[in-house]
């Protein structure tokens, strides 16, 4: 199974980074420690810093008081609550009536989360060519141009699931300027923070660049991959949003019904490390460990099928960022993959690249090679 959406080592079992073991064992050895509910909007401290490290310490929005932050139990948690929290705003104000337009492919539980706080109108924007294996700019500003005034784009800031092809900056300028002017409003999501370029604010760069131009907008993180801290499911949401006040004390409100109140531990042992620059060196440079790995594998299995004369260019393998790559593959080879060799993937053919190991590559790559070439 190579779906799985842990980061997993080169023995193939999930991975603990060492500086999160060492401050789990300090926290468990320490006295002092009371582990306590934290507010129904999370632990401060981690609030605030998921804020600084995906906006920037002085970013205009931070310092003009227009961010809120919640801490949530994991990711899609922090995108049902954005949700709940845009359909009240949009009671409020009338600021955003909808549709929701989801990207082509997208992780199939967008639609059902939207769809359960209260929104019917939902439609897909085009994202992924699947004969080009890469981004379709020129459709996808096609789709959001066609786009009704005041409807909701969620776009994926980087990291995109489940085809690992990102907006590059440019793109991202062009996309930028069509939401102002079509009057959107963006949704984005960060579900592995970090994972893509081994870098905090690199992976948020879309997050930031929106926020500069004085764009509303919602932003859904997860901490959970690149802290390795998957049982605690460590997410945050992050508004921009000139109706602070009224959206906080809606949130509230919806998570007491919801979850009541996060967990603290996950959000605590991130805190830590954001608080202490020598924790945030180490624990910055074994995430870099983990990007610089998943971009090894991508670059030996690319050669790998140059090498075995696969048909098809592969250069999408190494275009592509994060976890996941979307390999490009039809639905009768990835039957014959799973009938055959025994090696399953989403029918998308979407693959974490962290499952792939020096035990398996060969196995793999040839897999892959008879795939496309077995009549």
């Amino acid at each position: 199974n190579i779906y799985f959406s842990e980061y997993y080592s080169e023995d193939g079992n999930t991975y603990e980074l060492r500086l999160i073991g060492k401050i789990k064992q300090q926290l468990n050895s320490d006295p002092t420690f009371r582990p306590e509910y934290p507010s129904p909007l999370g632990l401060r401290d981690f609030t605030q810093k998921a804020a600084e490290v995906t906006l920037g310490r002085n970013s205009r929005a931070i310092l003009e008081r227009q961010v809120l932050g919640v801490q949530t139990p994991g990711f899609s948690a922090a995108v049902r609550l954005g949700a709940e929290l845009l359909r009240r705003l949009n009671s409020s104000t009338g600021a955003w009536r909808g549709p929701v337009y989801l990207s082509s492919p997208c992780d199939d539980s967008l639609a059902g989360i939207f769809q359960a706080a209260g929104y019917r109108d939902i439609r897909g924007y085009y994202y992924w060519d699947d004969k080009q294996r890469g981004i379709c700019l020129e459709r996808l500003l096609g789709d959001l141009d066609t786009a009704p005034e005041r409807s909701v784009v969620v776009l994926s800031a980087s990291a995109h699931y489940p085809t690992g092809a990102d907006l590059c900056q440019s793109q991202w300028a062009v996309i930028a300027q069509l939401i102002t002017k079509r009057k959107l409003f963006p949704f984005l999501l960060l579900p592995a923070q970090g994972l893509s370029y081994g870098d905090l604010e690199q992976d948020a760069w879309a997050v930031q660049y929106c926020a500069s131009r004085g764009m509303e907008l919602i932003c859904t993180q997860s901490f959970s991959h690149c802290f390795g801290l998957y049982g605690e499911a460590v997410g945050h949401l992050l508004c921009i949003s000139k109706h602070t006040s009224f959206l906080q004390s809606e949130a509230d409100q919806i998570v007491r019904s919801l979850w009541a109140e996060p967990s603290a531990a996950g959000a605590h042992i991130v805190a830590t490390v954001f608080n202490n620059p020598a924790h945030f060196v180490e624990w910055h440079d074994e995430m870099q460990h983990m990007v610089e790995r998943c971009m090894l594998i991508r670059a030996v299995l690319k050669e790998k099928l140059r090498l075995l004369g696969t048909p098809g260019c592969w250069d999408h393998l190494t275009e592509q960022h994060g976890l996941f790559c979307r390999i490009g593959l039809s639905d009768q080879q990835i039957e014959f993959l799973s009938s055959r060799r025994h090696m399953y993937m989403l029918p998308s053919s979407c693959l974490n690249v962290s499952a792939i190991n020096g035990c398996n590559l060969d196995y793999i790559a040839e897999s892959i090679h008879q795939a496309l070439t077995t009549p």
